[in-house]
């Protein structure tokens, strides 16, 4: 039976969650998926927002910022999202709680699950430092986040050639 649980964003695991209906599949976190048990979240989706929506940015700083009440979330249409991205994120952490969740492994660039990069708040495609308003909260609370980009495991090859997950 696998080991750790980890939180993952829903759309990473193939889960048409993504604003526009799509999903951003990452095959390696589907094999990581013998080894680990996988919970797929979606904070916007568990925040009330549909699917599909419109995109939507950290306005004023980062997830951080906005858990502060010092930054919001606006859509593409300018319309304050700030609520729905906040109540996501709580749902998220309850889940990570209730399932002993070791870590969460979420989106890369995402204004509700980017970790250590987002995009900057102009809708031009531009990214900054900083965390989604999820990820933001998920370290408040001493769960450690993770990216497709830079997973707690390495992979390595075995004796034999095949690829390997380390822990």
């Amino acid at each position: 039976m696998p080991g750790k649980i980890y939180l993952v964003s829903a759309c990473l695991l193939g889960l048409p969650t993504r604003y526009d209906g799509g999903d951003n599949r990452c095959p390696s976190l589907l094999r990581l998926g013998r080894r680990c048990r996988l919970i797929p979240v979606c904070p916007e989706q568990l925040g009330g927002l549909p699917t599909p929506r419109r995109p939507a940015e950290i306005c004023g700083g980062d997830g951080h910022a906005v858990l502060r009440g010092e930054a919001a979330v606006k859509d593409s249409a300018g319309r304050d999202v700030t609520e729905q991205f906040l109540r996501g994120a709580a749902a998220a952490l309850k889940l990570a709680r209730l399932f002993g969740a070791a870590g969460a492994i979420l989106k890369w660039g995402s204004p509700s699950c980017g970790s250590g990069l987002i995009r900057d708040g102009s809708f031009s495609g531009r990214r900054r430092v900083g965390d989604g308003v999820t990820a933001a909260l998920l370290k408040r609370h001493g769960i450690p986040v993770y990216s497709e980009r830079k997973l707690p495991f390495r992979r390595r090859r075995s004796a034999s050639g095949k690829r390997r997950w380390l822990r």
